[in-house]
């Protein structure tokens, strides 16, 4: 009689938790952006089975940790995501797709938890994730006790679970990709002009509410038709591509940078107040100045014009007026160019 309620207590046990895990394939099956799927799954695991400790590991440059660290990034997944080196991680898995269970040794597996953070754990299951049949990292799961995931134990659920979630990655990247092309320009990878614009009226209304300064360059390449007239229009991307990379580089990690239209380009400077922001603009123009683009053993030269605008100017009330007024400038520039140049030349 004993053995037969020992029977029936474990099918019950293993109906619940089935069960749980059927909860939470349904819950994650019809999320379509990848931080809500991390979050929701991190989430969902903790939650039904009481696991103290649930993050995600993230083979570094695959595309979703390329992707999430983009687009995704929240505080949640700051604490508990953990992006890794692909020879460090598949060396850690034996290059193996199927769930790990460890309770002893675990002093390597430390490499996983994010942030090099110190967790009390004394068990944990490693269950690798795949895109398209790559392994791309793992969701982990780890517990203060040594019993909780003893190796030998039936892991199929588990390994249910990590292929519906490679299912959803697959659907969430093909939606995420999408989203991309909403805000990206396709040419030069900066933002486009519709979400610069709503970029820049976030930046205003934090500007205003701390009191911080904020500066917008409005910048111009002069003369452009004329690499598109001389070289062709696939030099004349390459040019775009050049400048939109290198404004990137040589700006702070806060600064936004677009393309506006055009060979237009439009640098947001948060915290950032007229003089710095000249100061900023000089330094670009002088860049470009003094490095010409090489392309097929063809040097060609590259000039800015730029304007610039600031919320401490009294005329600026809100962030399309900032922007209309870099632009103003960005036009006294180039008139100012054209003056000089036919000066020079008369």
């Amino acid at each position: 009689m004993d053995d037969v309620k020992t029977i029936l207590e474990t099918l019950r046990i293993n109906q619940e938790i089935s069960q749980k895990f059927f909860a939470i394939e349904t819950e994650i099956l019809s999320i379509l952006n990848l931080k809500d799927l991390f979050e929701k799954l991190l989430n969902e695991i903790q939650e039904k089975f009481e696991v103290p400790f649930v993050w995600i590991s993230l083979i570094h440059n695959t595309e979703v940790a390329n992707l999430i660290q983009e687009l995704a990034y929240s505080k949640i997944l700051q604490q508990r995501l953990n992006i890794i080196d692909r020879t460090t991680f598949l060396q850690l898995i034996q290059n193996s797709s199927q769930p790990i269970l460890a309770n002893d040794q675990l002093q390597p597996w430390h490499q996983l938890f994010p942030g090099n953070q110190k967790y009390p754990i004394q068990s944990f299951a490693i269950a690798p994730l795949t895109l398209r049949g790559e392994i791309i990292g793992s969701l982990n799961q780890g517990d203060t006790s040594k019993e909780r995931y003893t190796p030998g134990m039936d892991t199929s659920l588990l390994e249910q679970l990590t292929v519906k979630v490679s299912i959803c990655l697959s659907n969430v990247m093909a939606h995420e990709k999408l989203r991309l092309l909403a805000y990206w320009d396709p040419l030069t990878g900066l933002l486009n002009r519709r979400i610069m614009a709503r970029v820049l009226n976030r930046e205003f209304k934090r500007a205003q509410r701390y009191g911080t300064p904020l500066s917008v360059g409005f910048l111009d390449l002069d003369d452009f038709k004329s690499v598109n007239d001389h070289h062709g229009h696939d030099l004349g991307d390459e040019m775009l591509r050049y400048v939109g990379n290198h404004l990137t580089d040589l700006t702070r990690d806060i600064d936004i940078v677009a393309r506006f239209a055009g060979d237009e380009f439009v640098v947001i400077l948060p915290n950032t107040n007229r003089h710095n922001a000249q100061k900023l603009m000089h330094r670009l123009e002088t860049f470009f100045q003094n490095h010409p683009m090489q392309s097929s053993n063809i040097s060609i030269p590259i000039s800015l014009s730029v304007g610039i605008a600031t919320s401490e100017d009294q005329t600026v009330t809100d962030a399309a007026s900032l922007l209309k007024k870099a632009d103003e400038m960005l036009y006294q520039a180039k008139q100012l160019k054209k003056n000089t140049s036919a000066n020079q030349n008369s």
